[in-house]
This record gives C-alpha cells, structure tokens and sequence, in this order.
C-alpha cells in the first residue's frame, strides 16, 4: 500500500526525475518543488552533450575496444586519489558506480529507449601514467539526442505520473528550510514561493517572493544541484592549496545562475554531514558564448590533442597538459602563472576536425537526431560544424589571420583586455616552429606528437576527430587561427555525505533519517565519488546512479524490500 504523505523532492534536474521515475513505478505519491518555472525542467542536464561513462560496453566491442571492470576500477582510483577519512563512502560510491557502468547501466538505458552514437568518445585521455588519471580507453558514451533525450527518457514517465496524480510539481517553490522533528527525522520542507514568470530555459528568473509554503511528507530528497552558476561560493570555496597561489579573478560560466548551491548549505544547517567542498571540477577551454543565455554563459571546448597550447606569457604547457587529457592539472599549472586564461593555436583543418563544443544547444545535428547533417558537417564538411562557424566569426575569444605576425598582434589586443603580458612575435614563432618541426614524420621525440599519433589509432579519431599531422605554418591547412581560453566553472565534486542508498550522513556518521540527497549536491554520490577528478561522462552517470538508488531505497523503505523491481543490485546501490 503506497504511503499517504508524499516524497518530498528538491529540485527537478535529472537526479530528481530518476529518483521519481522510481517512485512512480510503484505510485508512490511524490512532489517535485523546484526555484523555476517549468521551462526547466531537467536542470542543468537538458544543456548537456549527453555524455555517459560506461565500461565493456557492446558499442566499445564494435569499435575493438578492449575495456574491463578491473582496468575502469583502477582509472577510477588512479584519478580519485582518495585520501582523507571521509573518503570512506565516496570509494564505497566508486566502486558501486564502476559496477553499475559494467554490468547495469547500458541495459537500464535501453530499456528508458535511449539510443547513442555509433562511436565511442575518449575523453580526459590522462597524466602520462599507467596508474595515474585518465581514461586508459575510450568510454565517453554520446546519447543520440544529447541532453534532452537524457532527460525525455525520464521525464517522460514522470509526466505520465503526473497526469495520474500520483506525482505533483511545484514549480517556483524555493524551498529554505528542512523540517526536523523532535527525533531529528526529517519530516518536510518549508520556504517561499515565488511570483510566477514566462522564462525561456535557462535565463535568470525573479527572486519576488509572494508567499509562505510548508509540505509535510515520509521523506525529502535533495536533488538541487551544485555551486557551478554561483561564482562567488566557487570562489570562496577555491583550494589554494591545490590549485594557487591566488583565486583566478575571471570565469566564464557553465551552468545556468539557478545552479547556486543553497540547498547543500540548508541541508548543513538541518544537520546533514557536508564533505569536500574543495573538491571542484572546473574547465580550462572555455570560450565567451556570443549568443548568452544565462549570466557570464561560456560554453566548454572538448578538444582533440593537436591545437599549440601556451600559457598566458606565450610559454608551451608541459606534458601531459595537452588539450583533453588532463583538465585539474591544466587547471593547476594555469593557476600558477598568474592569469587566468591560455591561448590555442591552430589552423582551419585542426578546427573543422577537433573542435566539438559541449552543450546540446551547440550540436543541432546531433540533438536533433540527423544523421545527414552530422556527416555533412563533421565527416565530410572541411569549416567545422555550423556553431563552430559562428564562433569563428562572432566569438570575442577568436583571431583568424593568414600570417603568424598578424595573429600575433591580434592576441596581444585581446591580452591587453586582461592586463595580461605583450607577447613578442620572434618567441611566438619559435615555439611554433620548434613543435613544427616534430610533425614531418611518425618518430618524433614530442609527447604531444606521439599522443597525436596514438590517438590515430583508434579509427573513429583517425576518421572524424583527429587532423593527420602537420605543420601549423603550412598555408595549405589555413588560415591560422588563436583562441583564448579562460576558466569555466561547472561542477562540485564534493556534497552532502550519503551511503549507498542515498541517505544522508550526520557528523556523527549516524544516519539522517529522513532525509537522502543524489546527484550533485550529493557529491554524485557519498559527497564525492569522483575524489579529486572525473573521468567524464559521469556526471550525468552520477545522476542517473544516484537517483536510481535514493528512488529504489526509498521504494523499499516504504514499501519493503520485495517491492523492489531489481532486488539482486540492490547490495550495489
């Protein structure tokens, strides 16, 4: 018999419709409060390329990829680098997530009806160490349809419910408090609501409040996302140690503003154990978006490895910080320069080749499910997608000149934007032609002409992602081409503590009763499965993982154990 009050549910991203989907599949009455209006729906995962780490997957068969439990397990720990008491859920989290990516994830996506691309992703290629970060293979799973298919694949279910009543939305219910009894059970919520808006996704919404709320319920459950779209707590929660010596002083931003973060500090306030908060997840390739959506909106490069990088004085990165191999050690080594941006060198073959944009919005033809327009553009086209284009042409980051003397000069216009150092032609064209010189042949002494090299051996790269090697200075692949990259936030790495069914720890390390948390602001899982570093595609993973095991833990909490569609995983929840 299902309960009378309902699941209460903090945010309608993606770890908050799967923990519904679950609940709805045994019509477990559920409300759904959210900050936004309706238009937002999935949160921050409707914005996403839909990436998904999954391991020994049947489309990394078909691609001769030979991946294993045992080796995604050891990239997992080698990227974690777990090390501090609290670590003892995020490692329990991380090995229960591998498990999942092997064994359940492809088959409990198949059965939402979410398809993906033909090849397989390599992305964060590693540090250069077998037993260091990085994806030793290519895992990164691409949904066809990207992050809104992600999310239509849930939502669905959950609308469906809706309209039987056994689920309710609350949108523009901003919730403050956690209501605790006298026993310390979390029992319901209570806050504000909101004026109503007509918003498109994404755009900053009022903060008007109009009235008061309070909803009693069995359980709440935090989905709410992390501190991404609020720089300031990115900023104060910045770990100098790690990554100094200074905070930078400019961001562009991932994440929609609603991604602020306040549901992780009210859950603190009722008691929940908070954990690793300077444990972030930050880009090194983002790039100003003309076409802005949210405040300071920067949209993620995911680049393959042949772009020059230099830092902002015009030095060569060292290896292995090479675009896509190695995003908090980039971080780390931009940081210590004093400026907050780097700049890529190229030219038009590397662009049309190996720059991908993240975010659905910036790949129409795979969003949209064309097949056509993605061999067009990205197979056969020689300009880069449509989106890459308009940056080229509108993108404030962007320099396209025909000469290395006029490049040069265009960057030092956009240092002088940021106080940043004159960059003097004569070391600009030293250090490209010192890289040239590594590309005439397949035996080279360069780190980045070898990863070049090697990542040409996996024939989707070689097909469709990576340019074969050349000089840059070649006339016959340009015009050159200068990006500059600054910092993007994204991602909180730690969050509200929780064992493996998503309940939330106290201090103490006694159980929350009560209360769960999944997603982001649960650190993905156990307030931090990644450790210190993603080896992507496991954030929405995280969600999905997440909040299947808040919505199934929660199913058998209410109506026992049995009532469990898959009672044989439920030990790798």
């Amino acid at each position: 018999m299902a309960p009378e009050k309902p699941v209460i549910i903090v945010g309608a991203g993606l770890a908050g419709l799967v923990t519904a989907f679950e609940l709805s599949r045994k019509a477990i009455p559920t409300v759904i409060l959210d900050q936004e209006p309706r238009s937002s729906l999935g949160g921050q995962a409707f914005w996403s390329l839909g990436g998904l780490f999954m391991v020994d997957s049947a489309r990394q068969r078909r691609m001769g990829i030979h991946d294993s439990r045992e080796l995604a397990l050891q990239d997992w720990m080698g990227s974690a680098q777990f090390d501090r008491p609290e670590d003892k859920h995020p490692r329990q989290w991380a090995e229960a997530f591998v498990n999942f990516a092997t064994d359940g994830m492809e088959s409990y996506l198949a059965e939402r009806g979410l398809g993906f691309m033909f090849n397989v992703g390599w992305a964060e290629r590693g540090d250069g160490r077998a037993d260091g970060h990085g994806n030793s293979v290519p895992r990164f799973h691409i949904s066809w349809g990207t992050g809104p298919e992600v999310v239509r694949v849930f939502a669905q279910p959950v609308l469906e419910a809706e309209k039987k009543g056994s689920v309710v939305f609350q949108w523009r219910h901003r919730v403050d408090e956690v209501i605790v009894d006298d026993s310390g059970r979390a029992i319901g919520v209570r806050g504000k609501v909101l004026e109503e808006v007509v918003a498109e996704r994404g755009t900053k919404t009022s903060r008007v409040e109009i009235d008061d709320f309070e909803i009693l319920g069995e359980a709440v459950v935090v989905t709410s996302g992390g501190i991404g779209g609020n720089v300031d707590a990115v900023k104060k929660n910045w770990p100098v140690d790690r990554l100094g010596p200074k905070v930078p002083d400019n961001f562009v931003v991932g994440v929609p503003d609603h991604v602020d973060g306040r549901m992780i500090d009210i859950a603190e306030q009722a008691g929940a154990n908070v954990i690793n908060r300077d444990r972030m997840w930050h880009y090194t390739e983002g790039i100003q978006n003309w076409n802005s959506i949210w405040p300071l909106h920067g949209i993620r490069v995911l680049p393959a490895p042949s772009s020059l990088w230099l830092d902002a004085t015009g030095k060569r990165l060292p290896p292995f910080l090479f675009p896509g191999s190695d995003t908090l050690a980039t971080l780390k080594h931009i940081c210590s320069t004093g400026y907050d941006y780097t700049w890529f060198i190229l030219n038009q073959s590397i662009i049309a080749r190996e720059f991908a944009l993240s975010g659905s919005e910036q790949n129409p033809d795979m969003t949209n499910k064309s097949i056509w327009q993605f061999i067009s553009t990205r197979v056969l086209g020689k300009k880069g997608t449509p989106p890459v284009q308009a940056f080229m042409e509108h993108g404030a980051d962007f320099i396209i000149e025909n000469n290395l003397e006029d490049l040069v000069s265009g960057m030092n216009r956009l240092a002088a934007e940021r106080n940043g150092p004159t960059l003097a032609l004569e070391d600009i064209e030293n250090v490209v032609k010192v890289r040239d010189s590594q590309m005439d042949n397949p035996y080279s002494k360069d780190a980045q002409a070898m990863l070049i090299q090697n990542a040409r051996t996996y024939w989707p790269d070689k097909r469709a992602r990576v340019a074969p090697p050349h000089r840059l200075l070649d006339k016959a692949y340009g015009p050159l081409i200068a990006v500059r990259m600054n910092l993007l936030t994204r991602k909180t790495l730690g969050g509200i503590e929780t064992n493996l069914q998503s309940q939330v720890m106290r201090g103490d390390g006694s159980v929350f009763r009560g209360l769960y948390a999944a997603g982001e602001a649960a650190g993905f899982g156990g307030g931090g499965v990644h450790g210190y570093n993603s080896l992507e595609g496991t954030f929405l993973g995280g969600c999905i993982f997440s909040g299947r095991a808040a919505g199934r833990a929660l199913v058998g909490d209410l109506l026992g154990k049995d009532a469990i569609d898959d009672a044989k995983v439920t030990s790798r929840l």
